[in-house]
Formats: structure tokens, C-alpha cells, sequence
């Protein structure tokens, strides 16, 4: 309605203009014509022939009501000494009273109305020999008046179609335009947790919303990963979940249905106990990478020894790398910009992937190296490795190399390895071939790039 409410005043705006135009102009030349009468009854008058000419010459115009033009002269004594034929029926002498001169004809004239004749009237007063002449014209506009009424009758008529016509355009231009979006709404009314699959076609869009139909494409289809991955961790995590509280509630119904031994039932406790410290390490790490999503866990940064750090976690691992004849050693050496504790929480899930998945007798090699970009921390093992199809998912929340889900572990290692790379701006990569090892790369950015990430 906007459109056609602009089409309708633009359209009588011009409409209005030109009309006015039009108008003006014939006013101007009616009136530029009555002086032009004037000035031709003065110069007669003027002549050697005198009042005389000026009879003559009107005596044989047309005259009565035919007439277009009306002259009257009248002397002193108030005498008419020429006058055109019937011109006393229309317009006695009494109309030119404020007849304005021939100088302010040019910018305006006095109307009579006689008989439905609508006349235009100039007079003059002229002295010649000691003789005042009054000179009377007048001129015929009723022609005039009649043409300007139906012009604009056809203007009017004119705007009323273009308002119509502007209506009827804007109203099909509107439900054209508006088509794809009607399109859009239905497909994204389709759109549910089940048909998560509907697109929209940019290619069927006018070129102007092609961005938009992209744009929504695009958050569809974020919406569809998204669900997957909810679906699949909410599998993952029902499975995760089950299997301790089926052991805890499967060992509780073996050790009820006969009387114990106290050092049974301290068994069954132990076991219980590691089932649900295995629980609460589940929540612990799904609270942290929650956290971490929602930007609500606060990073500490500092400079700190590298080389330190990771001795430490070898360390740590030491005892049960000794079990299995496993050699841990550091290389390298620098200062780490980064939170001290997370850079320990991701480095030694690195490590007790390696230690857990490198058979007896293997290596594995905690790596630092610095440069003006940041620091690159590497845990390399002599393991079993990982086919390339897996390596896309390995830092994926609860995904397994082993669909079985017999090795120890809830999966979540490196899915927090690589929150922590991320809640510092920085990367965590992987490179691994079977039966050659794994290699796992955790880059940290510098304090330039690091900061203002930083909650």
C-alpha cells in the first residue's frame, strides 16, 4: 500500500503541475492578446484616419455573438465613437469600471460573466488632439473556460485510472515478491527434530533474496549437526551411564542374595566405591566441557615453565608406566603463556591415552618446543594407532576407536583436550598410522593472541 500511496501523490503532483501549466499559459496568451488589441486600437487612433478608422475597421469585423473580441471607444463627452456590433447586449460600458490597463493586463485581467459567456476585460484611456478616448476590449473566453473544464475532468479521470492501475500493480507486485517468503515460512513450518532435511531452493529466489535462502540453508543445516550430535551423545551418555550403575546394582543383588563375609562385603563396597568414582569423573568432565561451550569457565594466564610442567606429569605417570616397562621421557624446554592447571589437565590426558594404548616395552615422548607464536606441546607413543577413518572424530565426546566400549576410559579425554586448546584460541591436531603410533600436537598462542579471548 506504501508503493501505490507514492504512485498516487507523485501522480498528482505531475498531474497537478501540469494542469497548472496549461492554465497559466492559456491565461497568459488571452491576456498578452487583449494588451496587443489595445495597443492596435491606440496606434489607429493615433493615425492620420483617427476615431474614423477604428469605426471602420470594427464595422467590418464579425460581430454579435459569434464575436471573439469586443472594442469599444467613447470620447470625452462620453460618446461612443466606435464599437464592435453587439457589444452592447453582452457588455455595457458600466463592466469596465475596474478594468485594469493594458501594463497590469499582462500579469492579470477582470472576468464577466453574461448570458453563460465568460469574458475578459482591459480598458485604456488615450488622449489625442486635447481629446480623451476610454478604450473598452474585451475578449471572449468561454471556449476557453469550457476546455479547461474538460481538461480537467480528464485529468481527474487520468489520476483515478493511474491510482487504480498503481493499486493493482502494487498489489500484484507485492503477492509476486512476496511469494518465496510464503514458500520459506511453509518449508520452515515443515521443519521439526524429524525432518530436519528441508531446504529451501536459493536458485528458485529472486536474485535479491538469494542470501537470505542461503542463510537460512546454512542454519539448517547447523541445526541438523547439531541434533545428530545430541541424539548420538545422548546414546553415548546413556550407555556410559549404565554400565557402572549395572555393575554397582549387579554386584549389590549378588552380595544380598546369600549372607556374606565381611571381607565379601568389603569387596562388593570397593567396587562400588570405584564404580562411582568412575560416575562422578563422568559429570566432572561433562560439567567442564559444558562450561567451557557456555564461556563460563575463566581462564587463568601466566607465564609458567613448560619443561616443569611436563616433567611432573611424567612423573605421575611413572609408576604405572614401570608396570609395563614403559619409557617416558621430555624433550624440549620454554615458557608456556597459559592457564598453569588446564595446560596440566589436558597434557596428562594426552599422556594416559598414550600409557594406556602403547603395549609393554613401548615409548612415549613428552615434547615442548617455543616460538615468537606461542608453544607446541607434543605426546608421541610407539602404540597401536588408529586407522585414518577414525581420526576425523577421535576428539569427539564419548567416540571409540573400539565399538565395543571394552577398553578402559568414558571417552572423553580428548574431547576436553581440545575444549582446553580452544579456551586458549588455540589447536590440538592428531596424526597417527596402525601399529606405528600416535602423535598429538597441542599449540598455545602467545600472550597477543591469547588475551583477549579470555573471559
Amino acid at each position: 500500500m506504501l508503493f501505490a500511496a507514492a504512485a498516487a501523490f507523485l501522480l498528482s503532483c505531475g498531474l497537478g503541475i501540469l494542469y497548472w501549466i496549461v492554465v497559466q499559459h492559456a491565461f497568459e496568451e488571452d491576456r498578452a492578446v487583449l494588451a496587443d488589441k489595445i495597443l492596435a486600437v491606440r496606434a489607429d487612433l493615433r493615425s492620420s484616419g483617427g476615431p474614423k478608422l477604428v469605426h471602420e475597421e470594427l464595422k467590418a469585423l464579425r460581430g454579435g455573438d459569434r464575436a471573439a473580441y469586443f472594442v469599444r471607444v467613447i470620447d470625452s463627452a462620453g460618446q461612443i465613437v466606435a464599437e464592435t456590433r453587439g457589444m452592447n447586449r453582452w457588455l455595457p460600458r458600466e463592466v469596465f469600471a475596474g478594468a485594469p490597463n493594458p501594463r497590469e493586463a499582462k500579469s492579470h485581467s477582470a472576468d464577466y460573466q453574461a448570458g453563460g459567456r465568460l469574458f475578459s476585460l482591459v480598458s485604456a484611456v488615450e488622449e489625442m488632439n486635447g481629446t480623451r478616448y476610454d478604450i473598452q476590449v474585451a475578449q471572449d473566453r468561454s471556449e476557453d473556460e469550457k476546455f479547461m473544464k474538460q481538461f480537467g475532468f480528464l485529468v481527474v479521470g487520468v489520476l483515478a485510472c493511474g491510482i487504480l492501475a498503481s493499486a493493482v500493480i502494487a498489489v500484484t507486485v507485492t503477492k509476486r515478491g512476496l511469494r518465496p517468503l510464503a514458500d520459506m515460512t511453509g518449508s520452515l513450518k515443515r521443519v521439526g527434530p524429524n525432518r530436519l532435511h528441508e531446504r529451501v531452493p536459493p536458485e528458485e529466489w529472486p536474485r535479491e533474496l538469494q542470501p537470505v535462502a542461503v542463510a537460512f540453508d546454512d542454519m539448517l543445516d547447523r541445526l541438523e549437526d547439531s541434533f545428530t550430535r545430541l541424539s548420538q551423545f545422548s546414546a553415548d551418555l546413556a550407555h556410559e551411564l549404565r554400565t557402572p550403575l549395572a555393575n554397582i546394582r549387579g554386584e549389590a543383588e549378588v552380595a544380598l542374595k546369600r549372607p556374606r563375609s565381611p571381607n565379601e562385603y568389603q569387596t562388593v563396597i570397593e567396587s562400588s566405591v570405584a564404580e562411582c568414582a568412575r560416575l562422578s569423573g563422568i559429570i566432572d568432565n561433562l560439567l567442564f566441557l559444558a562450561r567451557a561451550e557456555a564461556a563460563e569457565s575463566k581462564v587463568q594466564l601466566g607465564l609458567f615453565d613448560g619443561r616443569a610442567a611436563i616433567e611432573k606429569i611424567a612423573a605421575y605417570n611413572e609408576a604405572l608406566a614401570e608396570e609395563r616397562r614403559l619409557v617416558v621421557s621430555c624433550r624440549g624446554a620454554g615458557e608456556v603463556f597459559a592457564d598453569p592447571i588446564l595446560f596440566g589437565r589436558a597434557v596428562s590426558n594426552l599422556v594416559d591415552n598414550a600409557v594406556r594404548f602403547t603395549p609393554d616395552d613401548g615409548r612415549i615422548t613428552i615434547s615442548l618446543a617455543t616460538d615468537p607464536a606461542g608453544s607446541e606441546v607434543t605426546v608421541e607413543d610407539t602404540g597401536c594407532g588408529v586407522a585414518a577413518e577414525h581420526l576425523p572424530r577421535m576428539f569427539d565426546r564419548f567416540y571409540r576407536v573400539d565399538p565395543s566400549r571394552s577398553s578402559e576410559g568414558s571417552g572423553l579425554g580428548l574431547a576436553l583436550v581440545k575444549s582446553i586448546a580452544e579456551m586458549h584460541n588455540g589447536a590440538v591436531a592428531v596424526r597417527s598410522e596402525v601399529d606405528q603410533g600416535t602423535r598429538v600436537s597441542l599449540k598455545f598462542p602467545n600472550r597477543s593472541a591469547t588475551e583477549p579471548s579470555v573471559a
